[in-house]
């Protein structure tokens, strides 16, 4: 599927970065379009900082820069803006966001990755658009620019010729969405398997979120019975069961979930027994059935269709993706080596 002495002209990507990146927000994206050049692409990709001059990530690694912002003469194709965990500075930034909005300018499509989505929206980009950002972060996007309408759990979001994805390696995601669209889904497909990650991940970001904790319940009442859900998620928690345990009607309960916990009896019960599956199905080989068991779900089909409601994942992919790396394959050599059936 090479095709390196093709003619076609080369799409053009310029990727901005300035100190205190992420450096897997800017590497991500750029080893998708260097990858797909070896399956019939044909991108040439470039960094910019506001000044030219080369830059040191949030991880301490230095990046060399090719060209200053006020360099780039050409109408890119794409432009990658990543992120970098000291956002709040960065939106304050006036060069930086001058620098976003430049390159915007001379954009047919304008990117950015996990907390990327921050300077887009200061420089605003993002104004009467959906937009979606890392998942820890993205209660403050909405709180900060409200003509954003956030998604919470995209791993990433297509508006018009804007497009945002959530954290760190769904920039991967992202790009390889832009390989399909400008090179069809054999390209993207072959860039996928080449680096070994998912064309299209199934699920979105709650699945990689431990759950926001509720808010502290002010009424002795209604902490008992959110303390004993926490301590047994197994236990009894119908309705009638935490107005007994609270003392008060069921109405009574509901009104009090309602008010300080912002969210319903039912739900907050789920959200505790899907949290107490998630560690059973991460630490354990435990059955299905003996989770869902364990976990106050009954059954292992009840277990299956709340994670299909809650994560859009069987439990059984969830405990594949987040069970512990050592049971990867382990090169062993000698009398530790494992028998190969001929």
């Amino acid at each position: 599927m090479k095709d390196a002495k093709s003619d076609r002209k080369p799409l053009l990507v310029t990727v901005l970065v300035f100190p205190g990146v992420r450096l897997l927000d800017v590497t991500g994206p750029i080893e998708v379009f260097a990858t797909a050049n070896d399956f019939g692409a044909r991108y040439r990709v470039r960094t910019a900082s506001p000044d030219g001059s080369d830059v040191v990530t949030a991880s301490g690694t230095g990046l060399g820069v090719d060209l200053a912002v006020d360099q780039v003469g050409y109408v890119s194709d794409v432009v990658v803006v990543p992120g970098g965990p000291e956002w709040p500075s960065l939106v304050k930034d006036d060069a930086l966001l001058d620098a976003v909005r430049a390159l915007d300018d001379r954009s047919r499509r304008t990117a950015s990755v996990c907390t990327g989505a921050f300077l887009l929206a200061a420089a605003g980009l993002l104004d009467g658009r959906t937009a979606t950002t890392h998942w820890r972060s993205a209660g403050q996007l909405a709180l900060r620019y409200p003509r954003v309408t956030v998604d919470t759990d995209a791993l990433f979001v297509r508006d018009g010729r804007v497009m945002t994805s959530a954290g760190v390696s769904s920039g991967i995601d992202l790009s390889l969405a832009l390989v399909e669209e400008h090179h069809g889904a054999d390209v993207a497909r072959a860039v996928a398997k080449d680096m070994v990650v998912f064309m299209q991940r199934p699920g979105g970001q709650s699945q990689f979120s431990v759950r926001t904790r509720t808010p502290h319940a002010r009424q002795e009442m209604l902490r008992r019975v959110v303390d004993a859900v926490a301590e047994d998620p197994s236990a009894n928690h119908t309705l009638a069961a935490m107005a007994r345990r609270a003392g008060v009607s069921t109405r009574h309960v509901t009104r009090l979930f309602r008010d300080e916990l912002g969210t319903t009896p039912a739900h907050y019960v789920e959200q505790i027994r899907m949290e107490a599956a998630q560690a059973m199905l991460e630490g354990s080989d435990d059955p299905m059935a003996s989770v869902a068991r364990r976990t106050g779900f009954g059954s292992a089909e009840s277990l299956r269709r709340a994670f299909i409601r809650n994560l859009g994942i069987t439990p059984g992919a969830y405990r594949a993706r987040f069970r512990t790396t050592g049971g990867g394959v382990t090169a062993a050599s000698g009398a530790d080596a494992p028998q190969r059936n001929e």
